[in-house]
């Protein structure tokens, strides 16, 4: 793409707003503020003005993306493991070599409640990407505020595709089993 001169206010928020309709992957901020000739810390607050609007945008690792509805919709389920930080690359791995979207990391805090962070991780580049950047952050992952168990929201385009995932992460003692 080329890049533009600086666009002012609503109109690079609309600018912003068909570039990310029009990509199926997530735009990096660095990636948005070239585009439109601002600095990343406005496409920050322009994006959370959109959001404001009610526009679906969401942050992941990768970039921003705007979530259209696909059709048909992708079947959507949460499961829960656990699993030791050397573990993950394994666990995603798993998930996504089955078909399957890896919408989300949830935990559950004794004191903040439920916290979220999206993922949106859906190939082996995309878990090589995310782990690197844990790496280069020195980051910990939410689920060591909870001895490693955690739930994904996951996505695929049939549950079989979820159920195989399932089997493949409990063969593993990642999934965490009802008793």
């Amino acid at each position: 793409m080329k890049h533009m001169s600086k666009l002012l206010g609503d109109k690079r928020r609309h600018y912003l707003l068909e570039l990310l309709k029009s990509k199926k992957k997530p735009l990096t901020g660095t990636f948005l503020a070239e585009e439109t000739g601002v600095s990343r810390q406005v496409i920050v607050q322009d994006i959370a003005l959109l959001k404001a609007k009610n526009e679906p945008i969401v942050a992941t690792p990768q970039g921003y993306l705007y979530l259209s509805s696909p059709s048909p919709q992708p079947k959507r389920r949460v499961i829960a493991c656990q699993h030791a930080f050397e573990q993950t690359e394994r666990e995603l791995t798993i998930l996504v070599e089955h078909g399957v979207k890896v919408v989300d990391v949830i935990v559950e805090h004794p004191i903040y409640g439920q916290i979220q962070g999206s993922l949106m991780v859906e190939s082996k580049k995309d878990v090589h990407d995310f782990l690197r950047k844990v790496q280069d952050n020195q980051a910990k992952l939410l689920s060591s505020l909870t001895e490693g168990v955690h739930l994904h929201t996951v996505e695929a385009n049939d549950d079989k595709r979820i159920d195989e995932a399932c089997q493949a992460l409990e063969a593993e003692g990642i999934l965490l089993k009802r008793d």
